[in-house]
C-alpha cells in the first residue's frame, strides 16, 4: 500500500468512533446493577423494570438486551461490575439502591445512569436539581429516611404504651446518621426515647436484637439492602424478642412480618424501567426530572399480632393498603 493510500485510510478512520456514536444502535443494550442476588422477591421487581421498559416501547430479548449484574452481599464488586457495565458500552445503566449508584457514578460520567436511592441526590452532588438533573444521571429518589418519622408515628399507635422505640441500623449506610437523626427527632416529638442498635452483618444481628429486646418493646428497622437481603431472618428474630416491628419494605410482612410502611417497589422499578427506555429512545438524561416514588403502601399482617398480643386499632385497618390475615 502506497504511503499517501495509507495515511487516508488511517485519517478516515479517525472519524468511525463519531459516526458510531451518532447512530442509536439497533438493540439497546441496558445494565442493570444491584446488590443481592436474583431469585424469588426480586422477580417481581424485575417484572415492574420490565413493564415500564415495555411502556417506553422495549421489549427485553426482542428490541432491546439487558445485562445484569448482581453483587451479592460483597458490595466491594461493586466498582468492578460497573467498569465491566461501562467496558461493554451499555446504552444506559440502572443502578438499583445507594451503592451501586455511587460505583455506577464512580465509573462513568457520560454513559447515561437511571438511578434509583434512598439518599437526597441534590445533596450527594449526584444532580443539579431535581428538575433538571443537567448531568448524566437522573432517576428515582426515594428520601427513605424522610419515612422513618412516619413509621415511628404508626408504631406508635399500634403499641401505645411503648415508651422507648428501637432502631436497627447498619452503620456502613452512608445514610446511617441521617437515619438516626430522623427517627430520634421524630421519637422526641412523641415524648418517646430512643435506643439505637447497630449491625453489619449476619453474626451481628442476633447480638443487636438482643440488646434491643432489653431496652424497647417496639422496633424500627432502618432501609438497608443488608437487612433486605435478610428479610426471614430478621422476621424471625423479631418474633423471637417479641418486638413489635415496623419494615420499609412489604416483602417482611409477606414472609411474617408485623407491618409496613414505604413506597411500592413493583411501581418504583416500573418507573426506572421506563426512564432507561427513554433514555435508550434518545431522552437525554439531563432533561428528565429526578422523579419520586408514585405509590406508598400500608400493609399489616394480622396472625403476627395476633402472636404478639396486640390489638391492631380498627384506624389503622382502615388506612392499610392489604391486611394479611
Amino acid at each position: 500500500m502506497k504511503r499517501r493510500d495509507l495515511i487516508a485510510l488511517l485519517g478516515g478512520a479517525a472519524g468511525w468512533p463519531l459516526c458510531a456514536r451518532a447512530q442509536q444502535p439497533a438493540t439497546p443494550v441496558i445494565g442493570f446493577l444491584a446488590t443481592g442476588s436474583p431469585g424469588s422477591a426480586r422477580d417481581k421487581l424485575l417484572d415492574g423494570f420490565r413493564r415500564g421498559l415495555a411502556e417506553a416501547g422495549f421489549v427485553e430479548g426482542r428490541n432491546a438486551a439487558v445485562e445484569y449484574r448482581w453483587a451479592g452481599e460483597d458490595l466491594g464488586r461493586l466498582p468492578e461490575l460497573a467498569s465491566d457495565l461501562v467496558a461493554r458500552r451499555v446504552t444506559v445503566i440502572a443502578a438499583m439502591a445507594g451503592p451501586p449508584v455511587l460505583a455506577a457514578n464512580a465509573a462513568t460520567s457520560t454513559i447515561p445512569i437511571v438511578f434509583y436511592t434512598g439518599f437526597d441526590p441534590v445533596e450527594r452532588g449526584l444532580v443539579k436539581s431535581l428538575a433538571r438533573p443537567g448531568g448524566n444521571i437522573t432517576g428515582v429518589s426515594a428520601f427513605l429516611n424522610e419515612l422513618n418519622p412516619k413509621r415511628v408515628e404508626l408504631l406508635q399507635q399500634l403499641v401505645p404504651d411503648a415508651k422507648v422505640f428501637g432502631l436497627l441500623l447498619n452503620p456502613r449506610n452512608p445514610d446511617a446518621e441521617r437515619q438516626s437523626l430522623e427517627t430520634q427527632k421524630a421519637a422526641s416529638t412523641m415524648g418517646r426515647n430512643l435506643v439505637v442498635a447497630t449491625a453489619s452483618s449476619d453474626g451481628e444481628l442476633s447480638p443487636a436484637f438482643a440488646m434491643l429486646a432489653e431496652n424497647a418493646a417496639s422496633l424500627v428497622i432502618g432501609p438497608d439492602p443488608l437487612f433486605g437481603s435478610r428479610r426471614p431472618r430478621i422476621v424471625a428474630l423479631a418474633a423471637e424478642y417479641r418486638l413489635a416491628t415496623i419494615y420499609y419494605d412489604r416483602n417482611f410482612v409477606d414472609v411474617g412480618g408485623l407491618i409496613s410502611y414505604g413506597e411500592n417497589l413493583i411501581d418504583t422499578f416500573r418507573q426506572i424501567g421506563l426512564y432507561a427506555g427513554k433514555i435508550a429512545a434518545g431522552a437525554k438524561p439531563s432533561e428528565l426530572p429526578v422523579m419520586r416514588p408514585a405509590k406508598f403502601e400500608l400493609v399489616i399482617n394480622l396472625k403476627t399480632a395476633n402472636a404478639l398480643g396486640l390489638a391492631v386499632p380498627q384506624s389503622l385497618l382502615a388506612r392499610a393498603d392489604e391486611v394479611i390475615e
